[in-house]
């Protein structure tokens, strides 16, 4: 199975092959923060180094463990699960020395997480404050390590020289369970049951047999015995089928079934960054599908109707497409795709005529991703570039295969550089 809806390549040499992600520790990813915090404030950053672990799962644990909201609680971007990372996050309102002391009892107490760094900063840590990631990555199981190699370095620099084909990674949509878009397709078409069934139920014969079971027992309308199959590690379906349970005995009373209201609140019970994640991940998973078409005019150059943005991703107005085309050569500047949303402007002429196109086939218009029964959910929808820079890349044998070590832009994906390299589906 591809990367979903990719199907395009931007370099065409030969794939190098290989397995990632063999152990946690041969995927090491470690954020370029925007600014480090200062030593003064009531806000507390920790810089945590999590090895198998969710960013919202470590939060969730420390939230639960200081005994306060997870709203209190900042991290700049999500990292990867299947990956050793290195992040800061916040706590935010730590006044007294007492409260501090709390904090750092807890290193080396949350699973798989220590605390490398601790530091007060007058402002809370916010998504999207970072520079980039870096990344240092093994490929393991190659046939011929130094061939791979060449060619690797070869791939790389034209990469850099180009940019990368922004897609959106397997983490935006799950993996092997790949529903998260599905979800928001629901919630974009305003069936609130029908998003709520496919996380808690929508059975897949790859799950473990319990999950398998829960998820049947749920589309059996069974929600107790649901609950109790999905064993603890599944706690957004456990929240979620908590507030199911509460609002059904509230309805039982009353001879009533669960409506929109109940299914609606079962949504919002989750944690907030999960929420947006659904709609986010269906615009996502459209944005590849215009990515893919798009690259095939090129990804360095200006082509007529494009919208450009800047390095502030800012829309460029009143340029010739000249000058647009230096811009994005010396990358200046990109050409963008839109994340669709009820306001985000569509392209003209031939690139105008993909991105209507998608939108026609999935049978929407914009208005639609105002989510109308969950407006909280909904898009006004921006333009994101189609490509991204790499930099500081370097290839390395090793016995074990090779390393390949490149930071790139935040919100881009490290498997968007290695399935170039590879050619092959990438997770």
């Amino acid at each position: 199975m591809i990367m979903l809806n990719v199907n395009t390549y931007l370099t065409s040499n030969e794939g190098i092959g290989g397995t990632i992600r063999n152990k946690y520790e041969d995927f090491y990813v470690e954020e370029i923060p925007l600014y480090k915090p200062t030593g003064d404030g009531s806000n507390l950053w920790i810089f945590i180094d999590k090895i198998g672990r969710t960013t919202l799962d470590v939060l969730l644990d420390i939230s639960r463990e200081l005994h306060i909201s997870r709203k209190r609680m900042g991290f700049a971007g999500m990292k990867d699960k299947k990956a050793h990372t290195r992040q800061w996050i916040c706590v935010s309102n730590i006044n007294s020395s007492d409260e501090e002391k709390e904090v750092l009892e807890l290193n080396n107490k949350i699973h798989n997480t220590k605390f490398l760094d601790v530091k007060r900063n007058q402002k809370k840590l916010r998504l999207g404050q970072l520079v980039g990631n870096k990344f240092r990555i093994l490929i393991r199981d190659l046939d011929n390590i130094e061939k791979s190699c060449t060619i690797a370095k070869e791939v790389l620099s034209k990469l850099e020289l180009l940019g990368v084909p922004n897609y959106y990674g397997w983490q935006r949509f799950g993996k092997p369970r790949t529903n998260t878009h599905l979800v928001g397709r629901a919630l974009v078409l305003n069936d609130l049951k029908e998003a709520v069934r496919l996380y808690i139920g929508d059975p897949q014969e790859n799950e473990d047999k319990r999950v398998f079971e829960a998820r049947n027992e749920y589309e059996a309308n069974n929600l107790e015995k649901s609950l109790n199959l999905f064993p603890s590690k599944m706690r957004y379906e456990r929240i979620m089928l908590k507030e199911l349970i509460k609002d059904k005995r509230k309805k039982d009373k009353n001879s009533l079934e669960l409506d929109d209201t109940s299914y609606k609140k079962a949504i919002f019970s989750l944690p907030k960054p999960l929420q947006r994640m659904f709609v986010h991940a269906y615009q996502s998973a459209l944005f590849n599908k215009i990515v893919s078409e798009r690259i095939k005019l090129g990804i360095n150059n200006y082509i007529d109707g494009d919208i450009v943005v800047d390095n502030d991703e800012h829309l460029i107005h009143n340029k010739q497409s000249e000058e647009l085309n230096d811009l994005i050569k010396n990358f200046k500047a990109n050409p963008t795709a839109p994340l669709y949303g009820s306001k985000v402007p569509i392209s003209e002429k031939k690139v105008g005529e993909i991105e209507k196109k998608v939108l026609k086939d999935e049978n929407l218009n914009k208005e639609d991703f105002l989510t109308k029964k969950t407006p909280k959910l909904g898009s006004f929808g921006i333009r994101r570039s189609i490509r991204f820079n790499v930099w500081d890349s370097t290839i390395t044998s090793t016995n074990d295969g090779l390393i390949v070590e490149f930071s790139i832009d935040k919100g881009s994906y490290a498997t968007a550089v290695l399935r170039e390299i590879m050619k092959k589906d990438v997770i």
